[in-house]
């Protein structure tokens, strides 16, 4: 049996780790209601670009009449032999199941297109280290290569999601669109963790090019929390002030809903090829920016979650040892009791 200083010192080290796990999940919880709040302005201008779309797409022809193609690249749909896949974890880990749930959906993905070319662009560090033990990295392969289908890593954006800009997600998109059009890629997949709510998040595969239906997502694959995952999550945002459920953003989502929606013939300037044009990037680019602002949310509540989970198993274990130490002390105070008695026994 461990003395009572060895148990002491045990003592003292997981109320180290308890200390640190208990700011780490306040530290969370804080950027955690700023990545809710920065998901929620970027809404507006989500739901005003879906309707100038939809509006376009319902007042002008998508295809030419002649030759049948329609009027933008990012609108063509082609058999998907070519694949890019773009994967968003995270940069840290103390996360729980977090990265890891991300990146089985990955490979579950990855096993259900087998025979094609995919590759892989990685957001975030823990999926690039993942990802380049397994898939050799290479570069991107161009419309004319005779190549056999394989599966590669193209490109990694690391330390990007401490501080999620616009301009960021704007130039994936842009190099993405540029693939597209050129033929080089058929498909865009997105493998991410949607977050509406701390209560209310899924991890999805989402299609983001071809552009099937403007304002209706695409999803490939999808799996929400579990029941067992909901309860520790609540648990975890008691007295940590994050909001269990979206805020009340409805006066908000109607002012935008409404936005470019009358009921009227408009007459356009320029030609729809020219607005295609310049509509469909943005949208393609702000999908792609919600889905990280969404994870970088959903990362901050499972570690939020995890750190929760941690400072009670380290309360528990002090709870475990302070008894440990008590039955110990008691023994020996008992041992020198008997001692005592003994002696003074055999002296008389």
């Amino acid at each position: 049996m461990a003395n009572i200083l060895d148990i002491r010192r045990r003592i003292r080290s997981v109320t180290n780790t308890r200390q640190i796990t208990k700011a780490m999940k306040m530290v969370s919880a804080a950027k955690l209601r700023r990545a809710q709040d920065r998901a929620l302005a970027a809404r507006p201008y989500t739901q005003m670009l879906t309707n100038v779309l939809k509006s376009l797409v319902a007042r002008a022809e998508i295809y030419d009449p002649e030759t049948g193609e329609p009027k933008h690249p990012l609108l063509a749909q082609r058999p998907e032999n070519n694949i890019l896949l773009i994967v968003v974890t995270g940069d840290k880990g103390l996360a729980g199941a977090f990265n890891t749930n991300i990146l089985k959906a990955a490979m579950r993905f990855l096993e259900s297109k087998k025979g094609k070319n995919i590759e892989i662009e990685a957001v975030g560090r823990k999926g690039r280290d993942f990802l380049r033990r397994r898939y050799p990295f290479a570069q991107p392969r161009n419309a004319e290569s005779t190549e056999a289908p394989h599966i590669a890593l193209v490109g990694e954006h690391v330390g990007v999601l401490n501080r999620v800009d616009y301009a960021m997600a704007s130039d994936i998109a842009k190099r993405v669109i540029d693939r597209y059009s050129n033929c080089e890629i058929d498909a865009v997949y997105l493998v991410y963790n949607e977050f509406k709510s701390v209560i209310s998040q899924r991890l999805v595969v989402e299609k983001a090019l071809p552009v099937e239906q403007v304002g209706e997502v695409s999803v490939a694959q999808t799996e929400g929390l579990a029941e067992e995952e909901r309860k520790r999550v609540l648990e975890a945002a008691k007295g940590t002030g994050v909001g269990l459920r979206p805020a009340d953003t409805r006066e908000i989502d109607m002012e935008a809903a409404r936005f470019a929606t009358a009921p009227v013939d408009y007459i356009y300037e320029q030609p729809a090829e020219e607005l295609f044009a310049s509509l469909l990037p943005k949208y393609v680019s702000i999908q792609i920016f919600r889905a990280l602002l969404e994870s970088v949310a959903a990362e901050h509540a499972a570690r939020m979650t995890a750190m929760d989970a941690a400072t009670n198993n380290a309360t528990e274990m002090i709870d475990s040892l302070t008894l440990a130490m008590n039955r110990v002390r008691q023994a020996k105070i008992t041992k020198e009791i008997i001692e005592i008695v003994s002696g003074a026994a055999a002296a008389g």
